[in-house]
Parts: structure tokens; sequence; C-alpha cells
């Protein structure tokens, strides 16, 4: 495994222990279909939270959650409805979320969480 995505993967799981401390449900992680792939499927509440994970490790290129465009969010919006259909659930709302997660040069990670994005 290359260092960016041994990067990425670090970042997911610290995506959900983060989401999970906030009193989210995490159901699923890296969900795929033919039409792409969702990072983390949680549930808050009633509510179906589709999350977009964005790990880096400087901003050099920008944040991480400058990485998320509008076409990005069409997708991903896209990406809930597929996941609803393939699991037949009913849910109150559906919310697309970006997780943004920073590694500073120490090792420490900061993260920067967005709600309702698309």
């Amino acid at each position: 495994m290359n260092a960016k995505d041994a990067l990425g993967q670090q970042g997911e799981q610290v995506a959900a222990e983060f989401l999970t401390e906030a009193g989210l449900a995490v159901l699923g992680r890296n969900w795929r279909c033919r039409e792409g792939e969702i990072d983390i499927i949680a549930l808050d509440g009633r509510t179906l939270v589709i999350c977009e994970v964005k790990t880096r490790s400087g901003v050099r290129f920008g944040t991480p959650l400058e990485a998320v465009t509008s076409s990005k969010a069409r997708r991903l919006r896209r990406l809930a409805v597929a996941w609803v259909r393939a699991h037949g659930l009913v849910f109150d709302q559906i919310r697309i979320d970006v997780v943004g997660v920073l590694r500073a040069a120490s090792g420490e990670f900061s993260v920067e969480h967005v709600r309702g994005v698309g």
C-alpha cells in the first residue's frame, strides 16, 4: 500500500471515531456500486448521513474540505439514492456531510465536520 492510501485509511478511521464520539451511529464504510463509493454511512437520529472523508497531510494544495467540489456533492447525492435503494430502508431525511482530516507534521490529526453540503 502506498503512503497516500495509508493516509486515506487512517483519515477514514479518525473520521469514523469522530462521528461516533459526536453521537452518530456508523452503519457502514467504503460501500461501492457502479456509480462510485461512499466513505462512511451513518445515522444521526432518523437522518441517514452520507459522509465523504478527505484527508490531507498539509494544505499546500488546499484544505481537505476544499477538495469536495459541487460535482462531487452531486455524485454523493446519487450514491445516497443508490444506497437507500440497495438497502430498502426509509429515513426521515438524507444528509450529505464532509469530514476533513488534516495530519500535522507531529502526526496529530485535526478534524472538521461540515453538515449538509449537498
